[in-house]
């Protein structure tokens, strides 16, 4: 894949001899703080020199077997040090890990697998059963392996597809270069189609460094881990600089307010990175008032712009909750908000990151503007992705001129603080989870009755946004709100489910017959109607 140039250099990593892989993080750490805690998972730690083993062991196995470096691993689990060690694992042999989201339907899943076209899945335990009937609606099925020390390490099954002359045991193998692909996030696009970004050790090298710029991490700090292994976040936001660093990271695999507000106290938790709902349960929880969070110094917001009364509310209980902003084309991290100015800028998400270029451009022109400006947010640096995995077309929209064009709508002051106003996009996020509309009105569209569909994202209390459903009905043909809600439950994420749907007679379009979103947004506002999506309705 050819890389752009531009004012800021190439975007993405140029090819290296090695010094940056991830890989050597485990190794390098194990020699100075090998008796160190690096993984706190439900109260079952793991030392550094624990995981170095482990993830060298499990190296090992995959060169054993015959993967070769570029080959996809995929995973499908909750948050676990099992699936810590299979990362770094992959960062030794050269393998891009491939984290698939728990939360999605098998129609979903099957998709993802068949693009990735991984040489193994990873399942955890309590997962194989979606992991299985995924893979069943798919024409070549991947070799499945069970996650942890009971499955993969103790046995490496061999590739789907077996080379004529696999890079084995005893056969010629390069080192794992700078420029190697590493993970494999899956993210959605304006188009609703899945796209998996692809991010080398060089992007998350340069994104964890200029993390370390800004976040005085260090190796007696504690950061909880509540964000999903799915997300870059998951990685890229803390958890891979504590690990480079020798801290602990204590693992969720899920969020319940109560229990992170308990192990903020018990584990000492310094430092912590959300979405927006998560902060607003926490802040809503009855035990927040009283709880004793004097050891979190820095906690970080993403996702999502953050209400300014809820970081208010943080404000008062003497956390500096900072908005910070980003995205997975970028590794993601790309505009923080230093602790000092959290309270005087409430409501930005600040300067960009060392390392990390960015432009504000006119959306209609794509010039660069100078000074105080509003318009489209552009990303430049080494933490710029590599490109969209089989996916030309949708990189090239994307990297132009040597910039990441984000979608996203800016206002820059003139001391160069970065507030979000808007997206350009038609993507809306729904409890930090994005949510592209045209995957949801495609799933309406196979409802028999339903003839047309637009899906747009409106005000939510809870889940900062979610989405309204417009359905036009065949004629002839009956239904009801209800009937599509479990329609839709049937063949979307949780998430992905519109709050509310609406019978129109119909959509308003274009003179190209495209669908006018931004009508159907204004005639919601006119109806007072855009913030009144029930804010009760579960994400089970």
């Amino acid at each position: 894949m050819s890389r752009p140039t531009g004012p800021v250099g190439p975007v993405g990593p140029r090819p290296a001899d090695g010094l940056h892989t991830l890989g050597r993080w485990t190794t390098d750490r194990s020699l100075t703080t090998g008796h160190r805690v690096a993984i706190d998972d439900r109260g079952c730690t793991l030392s550094y020199s624990e995981l170095e083993r482990r993830a060298a062991a499990l190296a090992d196995g995959f060169r054993a077997a015959g993967y070769s470096i570029g080959d996809r691993i995929a995973s499908l689990t909750g948050n676990s040090s099992d699936h810590v060690v299979a990362f770094f694992a992959c960062a030794k042999a050269g393998l891009v890990l491939v984290p698939l989201s728990w939360r999605l339907s098998p129609r979903e899943l099957a998709a993802q697998l068949e693009l990735a076209e991984p040489q193994l899945l990873l399942v955890e335990g309590e997962l194989d059963a979606l992991a299985a009937a995924a893979c069943a609606l798919l024409p070549h099925r991947p070799r499945t392996a069970a996650l942890g020390p009971g499955g993969v390490e103790k046995s490496v099954p061999p590739p789907t597809r077996v080379r004529s002359a696999p890079e084995g045991a005893g056969a010629p193998r390069r080192e794992v270069r700078d420029d190697d692909a590493l993970l494999m996030i899956f993210t959605s696009g304006t188009e609703g189609a899945s796209k998996a970004a692809v991010l080398t050790h060089a992007n998350c090298f340069w994104n964890n460094l200029a993390l370390s710029r800004t976040l005085d991490m260090g190796s007696s700090d504690v950061v909880l881990a509540v964000l999903p292994q799915f997300h870059v976040g998951g990685w890229n936001i803390q958890p891979l600089l504590a690990w480079w660093t020798g801290a602990t990271v204590v693992l969720e695999r899920g969020f319940e307010p109560g229990r992170v507000l308990q192990l903020i106290a018990e584990r000492g938790v310094t430092m912590l990175m959300g979405v927006p709902t998560q902060y607003l349960m926490l802040a809503e929880h009855p035990d927040f008032a009283h709880a004793e969070l004097g050891s979190l110094r820095h906690a970080v917001v993403g996702g999502a712009p953050m209400p300014a009364p809820l970081l208010r509310i943080w404000h008062r209980r003497g956390v500096a909750l900072s908005q910070g902003y980003g995205l997975t084309e970028a590794s993601p991290n790309v505009l923080c908000l230093p602790n000092e100015d959290a309270e005087r800028m409430v409501g930005y998400s600040g300067k960009p990151y060392p390392h990390v270029a960015v432009a504000v451009a006119d959306p209609v022109t794509g010039e660069i503007l100078d000074g105080a400006a509003t318009g489209e947010l552009l990303v430049g640096g080494p933490g710029v992705f590599a490109g969209y995995f089989r996916d030309p077309a949708a990189t090239a929209a994307v990297l132009v001129d040597g910039w990441l064009r984000t979608g996203d709508l800016v206002e820059r002051d003139a001391e160069g603080y970065i507030k979000v106003v808007d997206r350009l996009k038609d993507i809306y996020i729904s409890g930090g989870e994005n949510v592209a509309p045209a995957e949801v009105e495609a799933a309406l569209l196979t409802h028999p009755a339903v003839a047309q569909a637009a899906v747009v994202g409106v005000a939510d209390e809870r889940w900062g946004e979610s989405g309204m459903a417009f359905v036009v009905v065949r004629p002839g043909m009956a239904t009801d709100e209800q009937e599509l809600l479990e329609h839709c439950a049937s063949q979307l994420a949780r998430f992905k489910v519109p709050s509310r749907i609406e019978t129109v007679a119909a959509l308003p379009r274009t003179a190209l017959n495209k669908v006018l979103r931004a009508r159907l947004r204004q005639d919601l506002a006119e109806r007072g109607q855009a913030g009144s999506v029930p804010a009760e309705r579960s994400r089970a």
